[in-house]
């Protein structure tokens, strides 16, 4: 193994890639685990943790380590790619080290580690070595004058505090800001219970909304039961109408209905439509809220609405025309325009001049298999959704579908699994 550096900071780790002997990369760095060796020294590092194409992340031995350095990684490129799973002894110093309280020995008070150094010895073992570390609270009017400070110190120049204290998560979130909510969510499965709670108190409302729609059901219903009532339901305002359905569905009426109440008068009556319908019909999977226009709209305005940041691919590939009320359920739904007709016509041209008048919706009430038949035969991203009336009530898009079909623990399933038959006629 490389003996230049033979000290690296674990936080500038974060992200870099891994390579193997030819270049060709693994993937990245997500965090560092370390064993305990209790009154003995300080923790031994045992491995990293890699996330690997496909959003795996998998563990990669420190002896499988050739060089690591502040710019990049390189293995040996034997990399068992089952998914990682920790250990009772094993700690991640990301997920569980940083921010943690400890008591520094001299006598000043507390600090809280922001960072973790690990050095390699002669023996080639990478052991932890400094801590980075920020002074808090004090009873000592020096060390009051002092707060916010942040130093170096060694391991056993603090005391650890206990596993069951409750922990800050604020360089957790900070480091993991840039990672889309699908990846954060995947960290918080690797997490413990305790932990996973903690993370999660941590999120502004909309990210938690964001990362709680990647996680499987069990997880969601955990997290969200461990928030307080008012801030379980500012967090199901955020989250996507069917989505959050899809949560209150699984909670007891009794709580389901306790957030509704605290919800905003809107966002809950959008939900509660679509609990009104059975999960294997088009109005249990839409969501209500689509790209909608009148008939007199332009090809700009539509261009300006399906370029919202928040809007999924699958939604933004149509815009539904009806006439006046636009919210859902609509006046009369009249078609849909898609993308493609968008960039291929002038900006002024009406809306109304653009309808597909070939593809027709389909009812609240269908059953999953006609969704799904339907989106195959026209190679379509989504579909229109109206009631008995004739009116609007949302559109159900692929992913929508997918998400359904899929084993309900696909997000935590690394091997082959059985689609869901679809009436009896797939499978």
């Amino acid at each position: 193994m490389s003996t230049t550096p033979t000290r690296v900071f674990v936080a500038r780790l974060l992200g870099l890639d891994v390579f193997d002997p030819l270049g060709d990369r693994l993937g990245r760095l997500r965090d560092v685990v370390v064993l305990s060796r209790g009154t003995q020294g300080a923790p031994h590092v045992v491995g990293i943790v890699v996330e690997v194409p496909g959003k795996k992340r998998v563990f990669v031995p420190m002896t499988r380590i050739t060089s690591i350095d502040q710019t990049q990684v390189i293995c040996t490129g034997l990399v068992n790619l089952r998914r990682f799973e920790q250990r009772g002894a094993e700690t991640l110093v990301v997920a569980e080290m940083f921010d943690r309280r400890v008591t520094l020995r001299d006598g000043s008070g507390d600090a809280t580690i922001e960072d973790i150094a690990i050095d390699q010895h002669r023996s080639r073992d990478w052991f932890v070595s400094k801590l980075f570390v920020r002074r808090g609270h004090s009873l000592s009017p020096l060390s009051r004058l002092r707060r916010n400070e942040t130093l170096i110190i060694d391991w056993a120049d603090a005391q650890q505090g206990q596993k069951t204290e409750r922990q800050a998560a604020t360089q957790f979130v900070a480091n993991h800001e840039d990672l889309k909510p699908a990846d954060f969510a995947e960290a918080l499965q690797e997490m413990s219970d305790k932990r996973r709670f903690e993370v999660a108190s941590e999120l502004q409302d909309e990210r938690l909304a964001d990362v709680l729609q990647e996680l499987p059901e069990d997880d969601q219903v955990e997290i969200l039961s461990a928030l307080d009532l008012q801030r379980a339901a500012d967090v199901l305002e955020e989250m996507d109408p069917d989505d959050a359905a899809d949560l209150l569905g699984e909670l007891p009426s009794a709580q389901a209905e306790e957030l509704l109440q605290l919800m905003e008068p809107e966002g809950a009556e959008d939900v509660r439509r679509l609990l009104e319908y059975d999960e294997d019909t088009a109005g249990g999977l839409m969501t209500p809220v689509p790209v909608i226009l009148p008939p007199e709209a332009t090809v700009a305005e539509a261009l300006a609405h399906v370029r919202r940041e928040e809007l999924s691919p699958a939604l933004a590939s149509s815009i539904f025309i009806a006439r006046p009320p636009l919210e859902t359920p609509t006046g009369r739904f009249l078609g849909v325009v898609h993308i493609q007709q968008l960039l291929r016509f002038p900006p002024f041209e009406a809306l109304g001049n653009l309808v597909d008048k070939n593809l027709e919706p389909l009812s609240d009430q269908a059953h999953i298999s006609e969704v799904a038949r339907t989106l195959a035969t026209y190679n379509l991203n989504s579909l229109p959704v109206i009631n008995d009336a004739g009116r609007l009530v949302g559109a159900v898009t692929v992913d929508d579908v997918l998400d359904h079909l899929l084993p309900d623990d696909w997000r935590a399933h690394d091997g082959e699994a059985p689609i869901r038959k679809l009436g009896g006629r797939i499978g």
